[in-house]
């Protein structure tokens, strides 16, 4: 959405006045303009706001040094980016690369990009090193040589940058060759500007190491029409990368990978039924009259958002279903429609009553123990979305379009479901809830607990920060949010850091029982400083709560602290507003309280004479093993 005139009155009224609500208002705008010439106006408004005093409000997820390097003159669109990341909560402090001078800054131990030690590293190389200076009619094998040299070349920069001064690095990769020459014949050879771009692109974002984020040019210029994103005059007269409103563009998407690494998709998907999971309302049009299947385009609309839910859901998204209807009726479809995608088994959970929708969803978070900011509920009635947002405001409401055609697109254009990455693990999420409705209803016809968690029959295995479960630890890092005692996010390339890091003692548990396999459900990771061992981060996933998980981590800690040395063990709390679950987490394990404030509380437990918690989980390996055995 494009701000209009009355809206940049609203600004400057606000602005004239030194009203602080300019500051909120001018951020949401910035998030919403689409335009560079919208931009521009906003960055002025807000230099002059800085002009005149009007003090800015602190910055709610502190200070970012972001370096902007590259084969382009990089101004305005670092303008563009540092004013995105504002927006989002960022102060950002930027260093701006000399014209095509990347490849010197980013190897040059000495120089001023190394003394400003950024926090993030963009850098868009030069379009030269995109162009194939061959024949033609070269082999195959030669050119695919030179695409495999020119991708080498790229991310060996990145990785002595990474190396020297541990940034997180966006790498942009080369816009498509969008003019015709040679014509038909560029299919026909991967000398072709088009293809041996394409080539070099693919091969960057399959080698990428973990520290390497790609902004995709390529699909960015190709959605918008690679044609207009050219302005070959200003490439000529100041050497800009492209045309200032794809520069918009390309900022949003820098901005959004970086967050997208430091956070995770939504969690689960709650859709409703009729004229959203198929055409019509089951209850008056009946099993037959519902519109849902191959034989009329309405029908195979819904078929394909039911196959892209099907998708999500291989992909880790959870399903659920909230519907105002009666449960038979439902299920009927489910079980009888023959062009049904969808099955019951899909769904972790079935809300089909007539209860409003908010409360329904409000159940399925408790019941799920997920919180409610991770939801996305889908709906063709305005009437439910607005109650949905009214009384569970926490939840991404989307109303979805009148046209079923429309659904997929919308959906996947509000970009909730994106993932970093996937493991196995997400594949099997769905599986894994399924089981815990098992387990459910064996602890409902348990007489105490320990008779519940010794049926179980559970097994953890713990183990050190290993390379294969890198994905899944800063997965689970990034994403849990309520037993998180300190919340610190950390990227894949951070936790390979601290797994190589012998400062640190860093390890994983997974858990199984007779039900089914948790997978890998609890990291922690530990600091020696001296003779204390300091939990830096503990987090564990809300699934296996009560499960006596925690005292199996304490004694893994313990005897941590011990194999290093340690006569103190030393654990901190920051309080946020979703992990109020684990305030008393220490205290409950026996740790005395040291300090305490609104920001901060820090808790210790000496080693000596501290005696191992009892737990049912058989223990099927140590870090303490893995490490002697390492020896």
């Amino acid at each position: 959405m494009t701000p209009d005139k009355n809206f940049f009155d609203q600004l400057k009224k606000l602005l004239a006045g030194k009203e602080q609500s300019f500051w909120e208002l001018l951020a949401d705008s910035v998030l919403k303009a689409d335009s560079f010439s919208d931009f521009y106006k906003l960055s002025q408004l807000r230099k002059k706001a800085a002009y005149i005093g009007l003090a800015e409000p602190r910055r709610s997820n502190g200070e970012l040094k972001v370096a902007f390097l590259g084969g382009y003159t990089l101004f305005p669109l670092h303008d563009l980016i540092e004013l995105q990341f504002w927006a989002k909560g960022f102060k950002c402090a930027p260093f701006v690369g000399e014209y095509d001078n990347y490849v010197a800054e980013m190897l040059d131990g000495g120089n001023a990009l190394h003394s400003f030690n950024p926090d993030l590293i963009f850098v868009w190389p030069s379009p030269r090193i995109a162009t194939y200076t061959g024949k033609l009619t070269d082999e195959p094998a030669k050119i695919r040589q030179k695409a495999d040299q020119a991708s080498g070349q790229i991310l060996q920069l990145c990785h002595q940058a990474h190396e020297a001064l541990g940034s997180e690095i966006i790498l942009a990769n080369f816009a498509p060759y969008p003019y015709f020459d040679p014509g038909p014949f560029r299919t026909r050879t991967l000398a072709s500007d088009w293809n041996f771009r394409r080539l070099i692109n693919m091969e960057i974002g399959l080698t990428a190491p973990r520290f390497v984020h790609i902004c995709d040019v390529e699909f960015l210029a190709c959605r918008k029409g690679a044609l207009s994103t050219v302005d070959r005059k200003r490439w000529f007269e100041s050497k800009q990368p492209a045309e200032f409103n794809f520069l918009v563009e390309l900022a949003k998407e820098v901005v959004h990978t970086y967050l997208s690494v430091k956070s995770g998709p939504k969690k689960i998907l709650v859709a409703d039924a009729d004229n959203t999971l198929w055409g019509g309302v089951i209850g008056d049009d009946g099993l037959s009259g519902i519109d849902i299947g191959r034989v009329s385009p309405r029908g195979e609309a819904f078929i394909e958002f039911q196959v892209y839910l099907k998708k999500l859901r291989e992909r880790g998204v959870l399903l659920g279903l909230c519907s105002k209807n009666n449960i038979e009726t439902v299920m009927e479809v489910f079980e009888k429609h023959p062009e049904m995608v969808l099955k019951k088994d899909d769904f972790v959970s079935m809300k089909v009553n007539w209860e409003p929708k908010s409360e329904n969803i409000k159940q399925m978070a408790k019941e799920l123990s997920i919180l409610l900011d991770s939801f996305v509920f889908v709906d063709d009635n305005p009437a439910e979305i607005d109650i949905v947002s009214k009384f569970a405001p926490e939840v991404t409401s989307v109303l979805l379009p009148d046209d079923p055609s429309l659904y997929v697109s919308t959906l996947q254009d509000l970009r909730l479901f994106e993932p970093i990455t996937l493991t196995e693990e997400d594949g099997e999420r769905t599986d894994q809830y399924q089981s815990e409705k098992k387990r459910q209803e064996l602890f409902g016809a348990a007489t105490d607990m320990n008779t519940y968690l010794e049926s179980l029959q559970m097994e953890g295995r713990v183990s050190l920060f290993v390379a294969e479960d890198i994905p899944r630890i800063a997965q689970l890092i990034n994403k849990s949010n309520q037993f998180n005692l300190t919340t610190i996010r950390r990227s894949e390339s951070d936790v390979e850091r601290i797994m190589k890091d012998s400062q640190y003692h860093a390890f994983t548990v997974r858990l199984a029982d007779r039900f089914g396999d948790h997978g890998l459900i609890s990291v922690v990771i530990c600091r020696v400083k001296e003779q204390v061992l300091e939990i830096d981060t503990w987090l564990m996933s809300c699934r296996v709560l009560q499960r006596q998980v925690e005292e199996l981590v304490l004694n893994e800690i313990v005897k941590a602290a011990k194999m290093h040395g340690c006569n103190r063990v030393e654990g901190i709390y920051i309080p946020t507003a979703k992990n109020k679950l684990v305030e008393n987490h220490y205290v409950k394990l026996g740790f005395q309280n040291i300090l305490q404030s609104s920001e901060k509380c820090e808790y210790e437990l000496k080693v000596e004479g501290c005696v191992s918690k009892n737990h049912l989980i058989k223990i099927v390996s140590s870090p303490q093993k893995c490490i002697q055995t390492a020896a």
